[in-house]
């Protein structure tokens, strides 16, 4: 299935980072709000070398967007489920569809192509059990082509970041 889905341009595409960008780098994954000043005070840099190296990260993709991270349990999104996905078929035409039915979905916050058993890793976000039910049943299972679902049913968060740390 995996051979079937086209991956992201800026997947295969490695940007030469020297420390200063990724200490920029990690500065903005700590807070996206940071001001090019405060970088370059913590980097020692000037304002202008500091904006432009951020410029040419996000230009290259290398920052892809800057986002606000919620916590899905105070906005009544309690319930998170992690579900694997295998299809009937395995062939282009039905990863696109797949792939297409599940960016429609706004209870899916994330979706990852996977390799073993299952085709799909989905991470599910829902108010209730109840408001999950509805969604399985009337929604995801109803995508075409659709074959096994399992849900696990998440208890507990250990650890939660999006952030990547560069050196040691």
């Amino acid at each position: 299935m995996a051979k079937a889905i086209q991956k992201e341009d800026s997947a295969t595409e490695t940007i030469t980072l020297d420390s200063k960008d990724l200490a920029i780098l990690n500065l903005l994954q700590q807070n996206a709000r940071a001001t090019v000043k405060q970088i370059a005070e913590q980097v020692h840099l000037s304002t202008t070398p500091v904006h432009e190296r951020i410029k040419r990260m996000e230009a290259n993709g290398v920052i892809k967007q800057y986002a606000t991270l919620v916590d899905h349990t105070k906005v009544r999104k309690g319930l998170m489920v992690i579900c694997y996905v295998s299809l009937k078929e395995h062939n282009k035409i039905a990863g696109v569809k797949f792939i297409k039915a599940i960016q429609a979905m706004n209870e899916v916050i994330e979706c990852y192509n996977i390799s073993g058993e299952f085709d799909f890793m989905l991470k599910v976000v829902e108010e209730d059990m109840n408001a999950y039910y509805d969604f399985h049943v009337n929604k995801l299972s109803q995508i075409e082509n659709m074959g096994h679902v399992q849900s696990v049913f998440v208890i507990g968060i250990i650890k939660q970041t999006h952030q990547l740390v560069f050196g040691s």
